[in-house]
């Protein structure tokens, strides 16, 4: 027992500095990278595809959120796992899946092969972000978290960039079947690169199959969980439910943009939501000195949101750039509430704790951006595009649900006497 419990001591003790970075960060952040990469390339692919296999709204919606799905519900074993075994192992193995996942999609020629193959993917990388976050919790200080977490989701949602203009270039080249198979052979060298290089887990307190459900039980029944949960995940499924497909729909349908100008408008929110992580991190991170605490700043970028969608909705005079860049930076939101939720739970439960709210961001992706389909589909489309109405009306469906998740979250006082406010972690 001494001897295995030694062996990660050895380990710590010989990374450290750069090659923390090297060993540790940099893997994981390309793994995530991998992740942003496949969650949002369907809005680029989505007219070859329609045009090749003649889908509807409603089969764009479901093929296109499936990976959200299988993603979702792999959060809770994934966050299980990666306490027990810890995010090397977890990570390596799971890209396989994801590897094998983009090759079947690349071969199909059918919406139920391409449905398994996506949902593939999205069980390939349903610990892209946890793993990376578990990383970091067990081999750097707790108190460079938040400017980390955004480093970690700046650096994977270059994944986004890289799915527009770069993608783009590629798909006219080789087409979307090549492009495919392309993200398999990158994605199996991931994993290769992560099972070799990084370091076995610097932390080990064994998670025993006896206390993984209690440990669960405890992280669902803490009132403050329930207090963040239902806000991240409404704005945070919301702002990737679109970036991931709609936003492109209504460029084309409602804004009328050509092929150029969409994938020029998808490049600006990509990068958005690459700076927006960083800025972020960095801004929790200075806010914290000042005594402002990170549930502040979330309930701040909560109403933001809300009031960009209001303006998106109701066509406001003003610069379409500016208002889907907002969208797309919101979706880096994932930042503060995993760095509020370190500090409602110890370190041992990070794994566990960062998968259960992802459940939430993730579930309510796929609800999102499968329901906005099917709400689509009330409507005939002329010539291929779908009315500005029929947009809007499911804008504003999604829309209530976070409305109703900031009150909750900003005024506890209001609508939960029992219940403390914390505004300063």
């Amino acid at each position: 027992m001494s001897t295995a419990s030694s062996a990660p001591r050895r380990e710590l003790a010989d990374v450290n500095g750069p090659a923390l970075i090297i060993r540790v960060f940099l893997p994981f952040a390309v793994g995530y990278y991998l992740s942003y990469l496949f969650r949002t390339i369907n809005a680029l692919i989505a007219a070859p595809l329609t045009l090749e296999l003649g889908l509807g709204a409603g089969d764009l919606g479901l093929l296109t959120s499936v990976y959200f799905l299988t993603f979702a519900a792999a959060q809770i074993p994934v966050g299980i796992l990666l306490d027990r075994y810890g995010p090397r192992l977890v990570q390596s193995v799971l890209l396989v899946a994801a590897a094998v996942g983009a090759a079947l999609f690349s071969t199909s020629d059918n919406l139920l092969m391409l449905l398994l193959g996506r949902a593939l993917v999205g069980l390939g990388v349903a610990a892209s972000l946890t793993a990376g976050l578990k990383a970091l919790v067990l081999w750097f200080p707790k108190d460079r978290l938040p400017f980390l977490n955004g480093l970690m989701v700046m650096l994977g949602a270059l994944g986004a960039v890289t799915a527009t203009s770069p993608a783009q270039l590629l798909l006219a080249w080789v087409g979307w079947r090549t492009l495919f198979a392309l993200f398999a052979l990158v994605t199996a060298g991931c994993s290769a690169i992560i099972y070799l290089l990084v370091p076995e887990s610097a932390s080990a307190t064994p998670v025993m199959r006896g206390t993984a459900m209690a440990s669960l039980k405890t992280i669902y029944t803490d009132p403050h969980f329930w207090r963040l949960a239902p806000l991240s995940a409404t704005c945070v499924g919301t702002a990737w439910a679109l970036q991931g497909l709609w936003a492109a729909q209504w460029f084309t349908d409602v804004e009328g943009l050509d092929r150029a100008a969409l994938v020029q408008h998808l490049f600006v929110m990509a990068a958005a939501l690459s700076l927006g992580a960083l800025l972020l991190g960095i801004l929790a991170d200075r806010l914290r000195r000042y005594g402002i605490g990170t549930e502040a700043l979330l309930a701040v970028v909560g109403l933001v949101f809300i009031a960009v969608q209001l303006g998106i909705i109701l066509r406001w005079p003003l610069s379409s750039y500016v208002l889907w860049a907002a969208v797309a930076a919101v979706g880096a939101a994932t930042v503060l509430s995993y760095a509020i939720l370190a500090s409602y739970f110890p370190k041992e439960l990070a794994g566990r704790a960062n998968a259960a709210l992802n459940v939430f961001h993730i579930g309510g992706a796929f609800v999102l951006q499968y329901a906005t389909g099917i709400v689509l589909e009330h409507w005939t489309p002329l010539a291929g595009h779908y009315p500005q109405i029929a947009y809007q009306v499911a804008f504003i469906l999604n829309l209530v649900p976070q409305i109703i998740a900031w009150a909750w979250f900003a005024f506890p006082w209001v609508l939960r006497p029992s219940t403390s406010v914390r505004f300063s972690d």
